[in-house]
């Protein structure tokens, strides 16, 4: 590995430890600016913006006893960079980013139930599929890669059609001073999470070249998908709240 990709994937996830613990004090701290019905979708984003922080935090632990830095040169320590943390935050806090959503929108109790246990348990199905096949990337198991991204692209398909058509009535039922920011949060998460498969597919493209792209690229989309994410989520509650909808 050369330096400016160390010091890529250092920074990168350095930044996004910064961010996401600022995120999980803002978020807890904002609760009491919230009407009543909005606090869970607040701690919610906390919570998300926690686990977040944890992960990305073991990550940056292991990546660093991955590497040794010696005289300018980057020299791989022997240990494994365990970047299983990835999926592991992410089996916690895609469901919950789905869930913020749909308790923000302030949907009936039985809409609620429905599209909340659908989009979970679909959220659930993608990151285990796409944790199966995260361990093929030797040149003999790019198939099973390619299986397994194909799998996790039903959920995936299905998630986004919940959020693109299912959601679409709901947010015309939104307040109008709400409505472009609902919808503007739900795209938000759609482009950022259509990043996922495109860079999961990296090392079927150059296996060499993937590494950085990757661990990179994967830190970018979570802070779109989770921190930004987080912010709208909290304005439309602040929103909703001062007009007592």
């Amino acid at each position: 590995m050369q330096l400016v990709d160390f010091n890529l994937i250092y920074n990168s996830l350095s930044f996004a430890i910064a961010t996401f613990g600022a995120s999980t004090v803002f978020f807890f701290a904002q609760r009491s600016q919230v009407a009543p019905a909005y606090k869970t979708a607040l701690t919610l984003s906390g919570l998300v913006c926690l686990i977040a922080f944890y992960h990305h935090l073991r990550m940056f632990e292991s990546f660093n006893d991955a590497y040794t830095l010696l005289y300018g040169e980057v020299l791989a320590s022997g240990t494994q960079f365990n970047v299983a943390y990835r999926y592991v935050g992410w089996l916690l806090t895609v469901p919950l980013l789905l869930l913020q959503l749909v308790l923000v929108m302030r949907l009936s109790k039985e809409e609620t139930y429905s599209r909340g246990t659908k989009l979970v348990f679909a959220a659930i199905f993608m990151v285990i599929l796409g944790y199966l096949g995260e361990g093929s990337v030797a040149l003999s198991q790019l198939g099973d890669r390619w299986i397994y991204w194909t799998l996790a692209m039903i959920p995936f398909a299905y998630i986004l059609y919940s959020l693109v058509e299912g959601l679409g009535p709901s947010i015309l039922k939104q307040p109008k001073n709400v409505q472009s920011l609902v919808s503007n949060s739900r795209w938000l998460l759609i482009i950022s999470w259509a990043f996922y498969p495109v860079i999961y597919l990296f090392p079927m493209i150059n296996q060499e070249a993937s590494y950085v792209s990757i661990q990179v690229g994967y830190t970018i989309a979570d802070v779109l998908s989770i921190g930004i994410f987080g912010v709208m989520i909290y304005m439309i509650a602040q929103r909703k709240s001062d007009i007592g909808a």
